[in-house]
């Protein structure tokens, strides 16, 4: 069933990534009609996340936000099929690296990256900044169910010198390049909801007490990696710059989570800029009734 499926939606998919970007941001406006006004994806958790982390706003404010979210992320649909075909050259033209020298510059030093980002703006073609650098660059991501797609999805992400590995992959792959001498870059959207019962630290995120994901502090610290932050700016449809904000050389510094603060702050920073650009579909606040007293 799985490999039927993929023969079937391959083709669809191979003739959207084609499209010119023009047609491909008209298609992007049919499937907001149909996620937004006719199968309402989410629309539920969008607007209470909304109404959450923004108290103050009003009814049209929210509804303002919520409509241009639905509209990114019909167009975040359409560029990742986009990435199936389209060149170096023209995504390079479309995702701007404002300083990659800042990762240049740490290769100088012989130090690996642990790169932190959110899911705002853009994270599909994060994947261009290994044109401009020389690190192997490693992405921690879920496996898909399909497995065809799965290889399709890695298949993609490699024709720039990045590799998917799941969480369970990520140590030994990295202490193995480590010890080979390699160095490596290392993304991490860290922004997610690990399970609140396994979470080893708990903090504020939009105001409101959440789980966070550790990991990439964590590894950072074990494998003495260069911590950066990628701010990721949407110019104008199908246009986005990045700016990449160096937190430290030096992790083993830092006291216990304050790096996942940092990271934190840096984030909410970003979202009160542009709301509309983060990726409001997710549950991120959905323990926020939990705390342990530990932490409250």
């Amino acid at each position: 069933m799985q490999f039927l499926a993929y023969i079937l939606i391959y083709p669809f998919l191979w003739v959207i990534s084609i499209l010119p970007f023009k047609l491909l941001y008209l298609f992007s406006d049919g499937v907001y009609i149909l996620i937004y006004h006719i199968i309402g994806y989410r629309k539920k958790t969008v607007h209470e996340n909304l109404n959450l982390v923004f108290p103050d706003k009003s009814k049209k404010e929210i509804k303002q936000i919520t409509k241009k979210f639905y509209h990114h992320l019909c167009d975040m649909i359409v560029e990742s099929i986009k990435s199936m075909t389209i060149s170096e050259n023209e995504m390079k033209k479309r995702f701007l690296f404002k300083n990659p020298e800042v990762i240049l510059d740490l290769e100088k030093e012989n130090k690996s990256i642990v790169l932190m980002c959110g899911h705002y703006a853009s994270w599909e073609w994060v994947f261009i900044l290994q044109t401009y650098v020389n690190h192997k660059g490693y992405a921690i991501y879920k496996r898909l169910a399909n497995k065809y797609f799965d290889a399709l999805v890695k298949r993609i992400r490699a024709k720039y010198n990045s590799y998917l590995i799941t969480t369970k992959e990520t140590i030994p792959v990295l202490i193995k390049a480590k010890k080979n001498g390699e160095l490596t870059i290392n993304g991490f959207a860290s922004d997610q909801s690990p399970k609140h019962d396994k979470a080893f630290h708990w903090n504020e995120f939009m105001n409101i007490k959440v789980p966070v994901h550790t990991g990439a502090e964590m590894l950072a610290k074990k494998l003495d990696m260069a911590v950066v932050f990628l701010k990721v700016k949407k110019v104008k449809r199908g246009y986005y710059e990045a700016t990449i904000l160096p937190i430290t050389k030096t992790p083993k510094d830092y006291k216990d989570y304050e790096i996942t603060d940092i990271f934190l702050k840096l984030l909410e920073e970003q979202i009160y800029e542009a709301p509309e650009y983060y990726l409001w579909t997710h549950k991120r606040w959905k323990h926020r009734d939990k705390v342990p007293k530990e932490f409250k």
